[in-house]
């Protein structure tokens, strides 16, 4: 299902109550609306990033308190997965603060984590920077389900974020995700200072995408001090609600992930937001580096809506496991990804003021 930018445009400004009883009866149309899909994100590389995203506190270019870590060890990772399964997630996310993937012993043992955790019967996401089609393809291997990698905003007001990859490198990332079988998770950030147009456009492009991405995280900027948009105006729970409403719309069968600023929103703003077809979240106290819900909270407000944490595998079968996720590329591949290199203002400021 494609949509122009006017055809989006026209149900982005449908007003509100209308909005959301389309989105709703779209939602029952293709998921079951008592199921929403909980997630757990686990930093296992934190801070020292080389990007200078605007919004990123794990960008090493900004003075922010962030404390990193290299890469958590295996078991470490599966002892916080355990917990999280125990609590009701069905699936683990994991990031790791990096530009792109390099063919290096920290990627060796990523997979081993991805073969762990499936091995455990979950889903598992990776959000890794760019990614080459090979890489993609021992990930799929070693039994990763998803992988995570945001457009962040329209194609314009990126450059106005980043100056340290193209849009084309997101696009090219995700093409390799999908050319190697998996799942793919792929939304935005709103509240960055853009405009409703941008947000439309963003989503055009999503929607011109064959298939659709499996999930859309739908972020509300976190303002973090020390970064280039630390004193950014958060968008309210109308503009977000607006927001997870239309991309239910354009995108009936994608899950829609509420995710980064749910912490400052009302029980009844998240129940606006399942009503209009949110159905997926990240739960627990800590979304990499940004504070978010913590599991009982979740569950009590579950309890109240009468929604049920959805098991692993329900859309999707579990991946095999191929042992040649092992074997290492003879030689290393050169990297592509582009460095645009154009100036943001509020960025280099924000550099200036770290050092």
């Amino acid at each position: 299902m494609s949509f122009t930018e006017k055809e989006i445009s026209e149900i982005y400004n449908t007003p509100l109550i209308e909005l959301i009883f389309k989105a709703a009866e779209i939602h029952r149309n293709h998921h079951d609306p008592t199921r929403i899909q909980v997630s757990k994100l686990i930093s296992i590389k934190t801070d020292g990033c080389s990007e200078d995203c605007g919004y990123c506190s794990q960008s090493a270019r900004y003075g922010t308190d962030i404390n990193g870590n290299s890469l958590m060890k295996l078991e470490d990772v599966v002892q916080i997965a355990k917990e999280a399964k125990y609590n009701g997630s069905s699936r683990i996310c994991m990031g790791a603060a990096w530009r792109n993937v390099s063919d290096n012993s920290d990627f060796d043992d990523v997979l081993e984590m991805v073969q762990s955790l499936t091995n455990m019967d979950m889903e598992v996401c990776c959000t890794l920077g760019m990614l080459s089609d090979k890489q993609a393809r021992r990930l799929a291997d070693a039994g990763l389900y998803a992988y995570n990698h945001n457009l962040d905003s329209s194609e314009d007001y990126y450059k106005k974020i980043i100056s340290t990859r193209s849009y084309k490198d997101r696009l090219d990332t995700i093409d390799n995700v999908r050319g190697a079988g998996m799942s793919v998770c792929s939304g935005g950030i709103i509240g960055m200072g853009e405009t409703a147009e941008d947000r439309i456009s963003m989503l055009h492009t999503f929607t011109q995408m064959n298939p659709h991405p499996d999930s859309v995280p739908i972020n509300a900027l976190v303002p973090i001090e020390g970064t280039p948009l630390e004193d950014q105006t958060p968008v309210d729970v109308w503009t977000l609600i607006r927001m997870i409403a239309t991309t239910r719309i354009v995108m009936p069968k994608s899950d829609v992930r509420l995710s980064a600023g749910r912490n400052e929103i009302s029980k009844e703003g998240q129940a606006l937001c399942f009503l209009s077809g949110a159905n997926s979240i990240f739960a627990g106290d800590k979304l990499l580096t940004a504070p978010n819900n913590n599991f009982s909270d979740d569950m009590n407000l579950f309890s109240a809506l009468g929604l049920t944490p959805s098991e692993p595998f329900e859309k999707k079968q579990k991946p095999s496991i191929n042992t040649r996720y092992k074997d290492k590329p003879l030689e290393k591949e050169k990297n592509k990804w582009s460095r645009p290199g154009h100036k943001i203002e509020r960025n280099e400021k924000a550099r200036i003021r770290k050092n």
